[in-house]
């Protein structure tokens, strides 16, 4: 029998399954090429990240500038009582009532998924989730050892869900939740109160857990609302919502979010996830105590601002030939169909073989917010995080772009 010494000189021992299956970030894995373009000399305009170009709340770094402990010690594992107390009156000016034990602070939205996940499934265990969905959902499946179960839905029907059958038909005897995301990352959907209404229905009837990211819940357009997953009746124990201060606040570096419950058992389980991380981070959620402080002066003027550049997004796509797409009424994304075979290739393309007036464009290729192998292969996510001049600019870049590759 071969001793661990013997086997330790002749082979190399394996990454886990996880590692080997944890996929790239289509956001982010066209980086290097982007990198390359810039050390060209060439501008690239970003519209692969929802990176808001909004200022960040002077009051959130004030906040920090003002902190004057003299040890930086750990904080409480389930978030600073001051930020949860935020949080708590937060959602009651929303409409929703909500108590301090309700609330856990997270280091990011990123956490509270992948806690929520890992609360409610076992290994092998199924969410059902509404494809294109936000990409960082596979590598927060793999890394919970969950399987996401996709239910696709389309462009033509702007990206809205199904019926409630088709729905159905994917549930099976592993699935233990489903996942929404309105307004939704990356198209851009505000599910409707009759959709959710079926999602609701179908927790009821099944008894599955509604893990609802609501991290864009303020970016909803043409005088619309949200309606958020606490908000449903009878269901109250099997809602787990995840939300974050990035993109509310234009704080995407702060890494703070929160995880919303009204189930005590579910609660208690998240507190222990976070006791074994240790705690948030403590600068970030004193400058977000101050920035929710500031929300109501704060948040109107960005949602005008972000509907304006929308706008102006879906005139300017109409000059564009062969490009179609459905106009979102929330978020500050869009899905594209593109008039080429490879989304993929056409985003590597404009970053290492194509400039127009030494600029190009970097998009998120589509295929990598699809579950389901082959769907979105001529689809891109376009983020309207720059203002309307770049915008104009970089639609002009894309426009001559898709006329030159489809000329090759």
């Amino acid at each position: 029998m071969e001793t661990a010494q013997q086997f330790s000189k002749t082979k190399m021992r394996s990454l886990s399954k996880r590692a080997e299956q944890m996929p790239y970030s289509p956001i982010r894995k066209l980086a290097p090429l982007a990198d390359e373009a810039k050390k060209k000399g060439i501008t690239v305009f970003h519209l692969n990240i929802g990176q808001p170009d909004i200022k960040t709340p002077k009051e959130l770094f004030d906040a920090i500038a003002d902190y004057k402990e003299d040890v930086l010690r750990y904080g409480p594992s389930g978030g600073l009582l001051d930020l949860r107390l935020a949080v708590v009156k937060y959602y009651r000016e929303l409409g929703i009532n909500i108590d301090l034990d309700n609330v856990w602070i997270t280091t990011g939205g990123s956490e509270a998924i992948i806690f929520a996940m890992m609360a409610v499934c076992d290994a092998g265990d199924e969410i059902l989730v509404f494809e294109p969905f936000y990409t960082n959902y596979n590598g927060f499946s793999v890394m919970s050892n969950v399987k996401l179960v996709p239910v696709t839905t389309d462009v033509e029907h702007g990206f809205h869900l199904p019926s409630a059958q088709k729905i159905e038909e994917r549930i099976t005897p592993r699935t233990k939740a489903i996942l929404i995301n309105t307004p939704n990352n990356p198209t851009g959907t505000v599910l409707t109160e009759e959709e959710m209404f079926i999602i609701y229905k179908l927790c009821k009837q099944h008894q599955l857990f509604l893990l609802s990211d609501e991290v864009y819940r303020e970016f909803v357009y043409d005088g619309k609302s949200q309606i958020s997953a606490l908000s449903l009746p009878e269901i109250e124990k099997q809602v787990i919502l995840m939300d974050s201060i990035s993109k509310r606040f234009s704080a995407c570096g702060a890494r703070v979010g929160c995880l919303v419950s009204r189930n005590p058992e579910i609660m208690n389980a998240l507190l222990r996830f976070g006791q074994a991380r240790l705690c948030p981070p403590t600068l970030e959620q004193i400058g977000a105590i101050a920035a929710y402080q500031h929300i109501d002066e704060y948040i109107k003027p960005i949602i005008a601002e972000y509907e304006e550049r929308r706008n102006f997004l879906f005139e300017q796509i109409k000059e564009i030939p062969g490009v179609y797409g459905h106009k979102p009424e929330g978020a500050f994304y869009t899905v594209l169909r593109l008039p080429v075979a490879d989304a993929d290739h056409f985003c590597r393309w404009l970053l290492s073989d194509f400039s127009y007036n030494n600029k190009t464009v970097m998009l998120a290729p589509a295929n990598g917010f699809y579950s389901t192998p082959g769907k979105g292969a001529d689809e891109v996510r376009i983020a309207y995080v720059l203002n309307k001049a770049q915008l104009a600019e970089a639609l002009e870049v894309l426009k001559k772009g898709l006329e030159v590759y489809k000329s090759r």
